[in-house]
Parts: C-alpha cells; structure tokens; sequence
C-alpha cells in the first residue's frame, strides 16, 4: 500500500454504482460530493448516459479517477476492484455491505477482495464502509448526512452510524474536523494505518477515535508511540468483558481478559482512553487548542463557594493538584481582593467580584511560577458581563501562555461569551469536573510525550533446549505442560531451585540427600491444576520422611482421579519463605495484542486478591521495573513492616526472560511462574504450568 495522501486529497473521483434514484446510496454519495468537492466527480454505471448532469461512464477504466467509492450490489464489488486495479487507481472506498459482517459467502467475498486489494496494492477502505471525508478539500465521499465543519481534528470510527451522529452534534457545537473515515470491517485498511497517516499530517493536531477491536496490536503500539510524540491519539474503546479469560487453565489466563490487554496495549502504546464520548470530545478539543502545562497544579478562580469546592473534589479525583501559591501571589491576593474572600486555592473572590476582580485574581495565579494551568469558575451575577470576562480569559491565556478551561456556570446567558471562548480555543464546561477532567488530558499527555521508549533486552538463551522441551507435548494426549518442564526456565536463565522429578520412593530420598535441609515434594500430572487443593504438596519433609511422603502423595493422587496421568513427584529445594514474598509472573496470549504479561502477588491468593498489573511482551526493563511499582502490594517488595526489600532486579530480569520467551515462542498460549519467591537474596521459580498449542510449533 502507497501512502493515504490521495486518499484525502483526490482530484477525480469515480462513483461507481452513482444513480439518481431517489433514496438510493449511489444518489446520497454524488449528492455529498457535489455539494463542496475542489475536484472532479465521475459516475459510474453503464444503465445511464448521465446522472445529475454529469456524463457516466460505463466502467472505472473510463474514468480516469485516483479514487474510486463502491456503492454497486456485493457481487458486483469484486469485478469493481478488479477494474480499479487494472486501472491504477490505487484508492478505493468500499461502501457495500455483505462481506465479513454477514459470514458465510460474505466471509469468502471479503476474503477475495482482499487478495484482489493484495494484488493490485489498494488502498482499500471498507467493505461496510460509511466513506471518508476531508474538510480541506470539501470532501464528502459518504453517504452520511451531515458534512463536517473544518477543524484541526481527524476522526476514525469502526460504527459508521456513530460518526453521523458525532456531526450531527458537532456541527450544532461548532466542532471541526480535519479527516473523516468510516474504517468498516478493516478488510485492508485499519487503525493502525489511519494513525500513522494523521501522525504525519502538519494539518491534524489531535487524533480521535471509536473503535472496537484493534486488529494488530503490537503493530498499533509501535505505531501509535511514534505518533504520540507529536500527536495525541483520544480513543472510545467499546467492549469490557473479560471474553479473552474463558477456557484459561492458568492463572494468569482466568485473570487476564480482553479488557487488561487493551489497557495496557493503549497505555504502553500513548494512547488516552476515553470513558465516554463527552470525555472523547472534553480531552480532544483541549489538547486540539490549549498548550500542554508545565507542571499539574491548578489554580481554581471563582465567585462561588459551592462550586470551588466541587472543582477541588474533581481536582482530587485527577492527576492535577490544587497549586501551592508563592507567598508574594499570597500577599498580592491580599491586597487587591476583598477580605471576605479567600486567597488560598480554589481562591474564592466573592459573589459580587465583577470582570476587573476576576482579570486581576487570574494574572495574578497565572503568574505564579507554581501555577501550570487554570480554571476560571463562575456563576452569574448581576454585575459580571460574562462576554467581557471571555475576552479578559482569552487575553491572559495568551500573555501567560499556560492551559486555562472555562466554567462558566449557566444557560442561554452564557452562550455568545462560550462562543468568544470557543474562537480562541478554549473550551466552557457547565461542570467543574468535566473542565478539570480536560485539563488532566493535558497533564496526562505531557508525561507521555516525556516517555523515553528503549528496546527490550536481548538475552543470551538457549532456544534450541526450549523448543524440544515445548515439543514434548506433540506426544501428550493434553497439551499442559507443568514443573516436568522447570528445565525450560533454565533454557532462558530463570532462577529455580535445585530440584529432579522421581517416580520411585527410594529415588525420591536419594534426591532429597542431596539437597541441604528439608525439601518440598510435589505431584507431577498435567491433568492435576490445583495440586495443593488435593493435598499433592508437602512442604518440610526430612531425609527419612520422604520415601513414605512419596507414597502419600501417589495415593492421594490416584484417589482424587484415577486415571490421572501421573508422570512421579517432584523433590525440590525449599525456598526461603520466612524472608521471602510470593509472586506470580505470567502470561496469557490475546487475539488482538499476543502475549500479555502478568505480574502480581502470588501464591495461593492470586485469583482471590488480584493485585495484578499488565504488559504487552515483549517489554522492556523500564516497562518490567513499572510492573513491579504498580500493585497495591508494591510496599511489600520494597520491605515494608521492618522487612529486607526483595530483589527487584531479580523479578525486573525475570518479567524480561519470560517475555522474550513468549516472544520467541509464539506456541506457548499461557504460563505460570507462581510463585516466584523474591528474598533479599535473589528469586525463584518454584512452580510453574504453561498450555502449549503444537500446531504453532
């Protein structure tokens, strides 16, 4: 595919399946395109001479076109495409329905165009496509029924009936935009693709978005981290379940669903994740206008006490907090404001405080070194000309040149002040929280364009020993693998304990012999998850208790399920639990993102307490490093309660190694280290299970 620039910007466009039948899709696109288009429009049907006035062609060949938009019945698309390949039109907008969407033979339909988009190199929108749009050259290849006003925002949707509803309600708030596009069933073009496009256009400020899947994940958050540097990206993700989770056989599987890969593929990627579309459009038109703050604290400016105190509960609720002001603002406050007010932040500057009261308290907090954003709050008054104090806001936004939201608080009085407001960028909210949640996109996306992205290590493993031990399960009726494959860990330089498997009592003592103090035996079965909740574990087992322990446990696995498959018991050095805290570190592989690493509290309590954190692997030192700082059991680790502080940079190698081992190893569906035991002293690999697809091998 060739770059998106003719996309947006085409001289001549082919309509193919135009009509001047009323209510027909072919109609609604010619009619969109005439109404504002710089360029050429070209209809394209063979059962007309002409079509609202302008002169068909019987087929795309004739049209001379760099662009072309399908509106023609689904069987006919194929032979479209076909004939804009052969044409060398390297754009094309398909709006048909009845591929992908509908299955069976639209599945199959959807299938060949892409190979035909394939073979001829397209630049293929759709299919189900509600069209594209591009204010700068009054573009509507749509049949939508709004054209959007220009703006500095460029907008992606998977619904096409949201984006007509986003105009429609856009055009009443006089929002713009740059470019428009309906992605439809992503046949060949996709977000990622959209992105890295308005990424590199001087003319599009803010990237906006709804989607509801991401077809390449890892793809999109290369992508999108380079973008976000420059461009912000705000996106709607729809779908919350846990659908990722369901036949999981790990831990990390049952706990890691569609929403955790998500959440962690949009943050690592620099994306911000919209709750809804009045926060879509909140965040969007700010970061669109307003400069990003140097710092998070906010200066509140009111006339009213009520409302002061609901920003400060938003601001609580943020990233932001409420600025500490210098002692010279403090003193300037005092002298200029009346004494019933208050000074300290939210200032308060009394209900009859007019335009010259409000001017001065904002340059005042403005000026403040510790002052990185603003928020005028007011409600109205008899003596408060809210259109004066629009131009005063706007004014000193400029002089300062720091981030300022409005609130002023009220109905029809406060539309042609939210009007001046909205000329110079700034936007007025009717709630303080909505105005303060804004103001934190800001802060929020300085910290992401300050990010520093490093490549993840590249560790010295032994991929030859992994891959036969993974192989292991093309003999196995199942395909689980658990602690007879510990050596796996060793292939790529995660620390166990000593340890060997036995399936005879005398072998399980001559083991334990030699390993230093008492030992932990295990039972070894694929088909045995939960080994402890059958009491298949014993921990602190002397020299001369083990052979009888052995038998214990071969019992009590046979009485819990007879034809188990029981491959013996593992004998394995005791780890220091005393010093010690448990963790787990896993992963489970998404459709969308692959492999999702897990880390958290371990032991038994993991899918009780589910104090976890997620990446998408494979992840770098810094990423593994934040992993460890974001559980709520974090003080733990770093000794809490006069305890020694794990080795976090023994857990910090580990989130590495096995990322990079699920990298490599794109088989392994799910894996389990847990726990690993973090002392004082190092770490280690007590258990582990893994599902293994041999398929993928």
């Amino acid at each position: 595919m060739g770059t998106l620039t003719e996309l947006f910007a085409p001289d001549r466009i082919a309509v193919v399946g135009a009509t001047a039948r009323e209510g027909s899709i072919g109609r609604a696109v010619t009619d969109n395109l005439l109404s504002a288009f710089d360029g050429e429009v070209v209809p394209v049907n063979p059962n007309y001479e002409e079509v609202m006035g302008l002169s068909c062609v019987d087929e795309i060949g004739e049209a001379a076109a760099d662009m072309a938009v399908i509106v023609v019945p689904p069987k006919i698309v194929l032979p479209a495409i076909e004939q804009a390949g052969e044409a060398d039109v390297e754009n094309v907008v398909v709006i048909t329905a009845g591929f992908g969407e509908t299955g069976g033979d639209g599945a199959s339909r959807e299938q060949e165009l892409k190979s035909l988009a394939a073979e001829y190199d397209l630049n293929l929108v759709g299919p189900n496509s509600l069209g594209v749009m591009s204010t700068a050259n009054g573009m509507n290849a749509s049949f939508g029924p709004d054209s959007p006003e220009a703006g500095n925002m460029s907008f992606m949707s998977q619904s096409g009936a949201f984006i007509t509803a986003v105009l429609d309600w856009a055009n009443d708030e006089d929002v713009g935009f740059k470019d428009v596009a309906s992605l439809g069933n992503k046949a060949v073009l996709d977000e990622t693709d959209f992105v890295d496009h308005w990424g590199d256009d001087p003319d599009t400020d803010v990237i906006i978005g709804y989607l509801e899947g991401i077809s390449q994940g890892r793809e999109f958050i290369d992508t999108a981290r380079e973008v976000t540097q420059d461009t912000p990206i705000v996106l709607v993700k729809s779908g919350r379940t846990d659908a990722g989770a369901q036949a999981a056989s790990s831990h990390t599987g049952t706990i890691a669903g569609s929403e955790q890969a998500y959440e962690a593929g949009l943050d690592q990627a620099g994306v911000l994740r919209a709750e809804s579309v009045q926060g879509l459009f909140d965040a969007a038109q700010m970061l669109a206008n307003q400069p990003v703050p140097e710092n998070n604290d906010i200066a509140v400016i009111t006339n009213a006490g009520g409302p002061g105190v609901m920003s400060t509960d938003a601001v609580g609720d943020s990233g932001l907090e409420m600025a500490s002001f210098e002692q010279d603002t403090l003193d300037t406050f005092s002298e200029q404001l009346p004494a019933e007010g208050n000074i300290y932040n939210p200032v308060d500057i009394v209900g009859d405080a007019d335009v010259e009261r409000f001017r001065d308290a904002l340059d005042i907090a403005l000026a403040d070194e510790n002052v990185g954003s603003a928020m005028v709050l007011s409600c109205p008054t008899a003596v408060l000309d809210y259109e004066q104090l629009a131009a005063e806001t706007v004014e000193l936004r400029e002089k300062h040149g720091k981030p300022v939201a409005a609130c002023f608080m009220g109905g029809e009085s406060v539309d042609d002040s939210a009007a001046i407001l909205s000329d110079a960028g700034i936007p007025n909210y009717f709630d303080p929280s909505r105005a303060i949640g804004a103001l934190d996109s800001l802060w929020e996306y300085r910290g992401i364009q300050g990010r520093t992205y490093e490549e993840p290590a590249d560790f010295d493993v032994d991929k030859d020993a992994a891959r036969a031990i993974l192989e292991r399960v093309e003999d196995r009726s199942d395909n689980r693998l658990g602690v007879e494959a510990m050596e796996l860990l060793d292939a790529y330089g995660i620390p166990m304990p000593d340890s060997e498997i036995v399936d005879a009592p005398e072998d399980a003592r001559a083991v334990a012999e030699e390993i230093d103090g008492d030992v932990v035996m295990k039972i070894v079965s694929p088909d045995i998850l939960h080994k402890s909740d059958i009491g298949g574990v014993a921990v602190g087992v002397a020299d001369d208790e083990v052979a009888d322990t052995y038998e214990t446990l071969i019992t009590r696995a046979r009485n819990y399920q007879p034809d188990a498959n029981l491959l013996g018991v593992q004998v394995q050095e005791m780890a220091d639990l005393d010093s010690g805290t448990e963790t787990i570190v896993g992963m489970n592989r998404d459709p969308q993102f692959g492999p999702l690493m897990m880390f958290g509290l371990g032991g038994i309590f993991v899918e009780v307490l589910e104090d976890t954190t997620f990446r998408v692997a494979p992840v770098s030192e810094t990423e593994a490093r934040e992993m460890t700082e974001e559980i709520k059991t974090a003080p733990l680790l770093r000794g809490a309660r006069g305890r020694d502080p794990a080795d976090l940079d023994g857990i910090v190698e580990t989130i590495q190694r096995l990322s990079q081992l699920v990298a490599d190893f794109p088989a392994i569906m799910e894996f389990d280290i847990n726990p690993l035991v973090a002392t004082p002293d190092g770490v280690a690999a007590v258990d582990i299970r893994l599902t293994v697809d041999p398929e993928n091998l």
